[in-house]
């Protein structure tokens, strides 16, 4: 009876995460969730503590950073008995592992005809991001921030020649670069299907690396990468550190370019700022086009949210637009996150209408985290460190010009981080709501205007948001 019980508790356990994990697909999207949380699994569950497993140490502490917050409280809710969710790296063994790949179905990332004739080679594949059929050019919503990179991207996929080799995309998080690298793949894909293109992450582009060399199939490595026609790899700075890996990557950087394929790279910052990367691969990376995607401002946050609307099939009010524009500025993928749980709610609910209030309870969550992560106290203080100023000359009546941006920016970010409106920003500063309104404008313009401004403010966001 004993082990009935407990084969019962395992599988109502594993209803539950089936159905979190539709929720959470429903919440992140496909892609999100294809490669972050498709991969974990239900492990234990014992005296109040959940452990879920992740095949890989980074993917384990990157769902603890971007989804452990949301995963926990989708499960209190599903089971008030879990008082903790913990996460863990699955012992997998290699061979176990290299069994899990050679059983794995084959994705839709490789085209054209070429075929490897290593098993590894072939049925590694697996572990290869699969590409996200929303992400298109069509899809891709262009603004001032991001219309260069965008021009770029689709400059590479329509030239049957190489364009700009490499070109190298970066921005910070959830800003548009894994997008427009899952749209040059699909449109060289429907207009060019004989070449052969290949798209992955630069964890992957190591996972293969390492069973590589553990397989002692270097060899077939080595062919599957140099006989491809476009290379694209995701968040370079994952190599930041691995000598070995990177040295590899530099030998088929040079191969390619030696034979006239197109290489398409993005990272988290430009290739000059990358930390952990060899000076010659640096070089390289700079070798061709970098464009950088800046954060975007208040009227393309509008006007993607007004496409993802239209997709998803809801009536969107404008003052719910412009209140999620304004709240939810760093990053586009939690801005369509918040739509695709409100749409949810509005559905479930047999199409309740889309308010403001009923937004504001939704979100109650991540609104609640957004302002408790960031205050103006807090964003003063680290604007005035930034700067070399102190907090208290911030707050003064100097107009000199080493005080006077620096207060325009903290003022910025307020209005842009926090909830709080104009009038309480500026009481914050000793100003009236009219100034704060002026420096918002002013920042907006010198971000589109100066790119070593847009760095420097994304350079603070990052700091107030971590």
């Amino acid at each position: 009876m004993a082990e009935e019980a407990r084969y019962n508790e395992d599988l109502s356990i594993h209803n539950q995460w089936d159905e979190i994990c539709n929720q959470l697909k429903m919440e992140f999207g496909v892609t999100a969730f294809d490669s972050w949380l498709k991969p974990l699994s239900v492990s234990s569950f014992d005296n109040g503590v959940m452990r879920i497993c992740a095949p890989t140490a980074f993917m384990k502490n990157w769902v603890i950073a971007h989804y452990s917050d949301r995963i926990h409280k989708i499960w209190e809710h599903k089971n008030p008995d879990i008082r903790q969710v913990e996460f863990i790296v699955e012992n997998t063994t290699s061979r176990d592992l290299l069994d899990k790949i050679k059983s794995s179905p084959k994705p839709h990332s490789f085209y054209g005809p070429r075929t490897f004739n290593s098993p590894l080679a072939q049925n590694d594949d697996a572990w290869i991001t699969k590409l996200n059929p929303a992400y298109t050019f069509e899809n891709f919503v262009v603004g001032k921030t991001n219309e260069f990179a965008y021009a770029a991207a689709h400059k590479v996929a329509e030239s049957r020649g190489v364009s700009f080799n490499p070109l190298f995309l970066y921005s910070g998080v959830g800003l548009g670069k894994t997008h427009l690298l899952h749209a040059i793949a699909q449109y060289i894909q429907q207009n060019d299907p004989n070449r052969h293109v290949l798209y992955m992450s630069a964890e992957q582009f190591l996972y293969k690396f390492v069973n590589a060399l553990r397989y002692k199939d270097t060899a077939a490595f080595k062919e599957q990468f140099r006989a491809v026609d476009v290379l694209m790899i995701d968040d370079v700075q994952f190599l930041a550190n691995k000598e070995k890996t990177q040295d590899e990557f530099f030998y088929t950087f040079n191969s390619l370019m030696e034979g006239g394929r197109q290489i398409i790279l993005s990272a988290d910052k430009s290739p000059n700022d990358l930390d952990g990367i060899e000076n010659r691969l640096k070089s390289r990376l700079n070798s061709g086009l970098v464009a950088d995607i800046m954060p975007t401002d208040f009227d393309l946050r509008l006007g993607i949210l007004h496409k993802k609307a239209e997709q998803l099939g809801i009536a969107l009010p404008q003052n719910v637009a412009e209140f999620l524009a304004q709240k939810i500025a760093s990053n586009i993928r939690e801005l369509e996150g918040s739509l695709k749980r409100i749409a949810a709610h509005s559905q479930l609910l047999s199409g309740r209408e889309i308010t403001l209030d009923m937004t504001q309870d939704v979100l109650k969550d991540m609104l609640r985290s957004i302002d408790r992560k960031t205050t103006i106290d807090e964003i003063q203080k680290k604007v005035a460190e930034y700067f070399n100023i102190s907090v208290k000359e911030m707050q003064s009546s100097r107009r000199a010009r080493n005080v006077a941006r620096p207060r325009q920016i903290a003022m910025y970010l307020a209005k842009q981080l926090t909830s709080r409106s104009l009038p309480e920003i500026g009481r914050k500063f000793d100003r009236d709501h009219t100034t704060v309104m002026h420096a918002v404008r002013k920042v907006e313009e010198l971000v589109l205007e100066d790119t070593s401004m847009a760095e420097s403010i994304e350079a603070l966001r990052r700091t107030l948001e971590n």
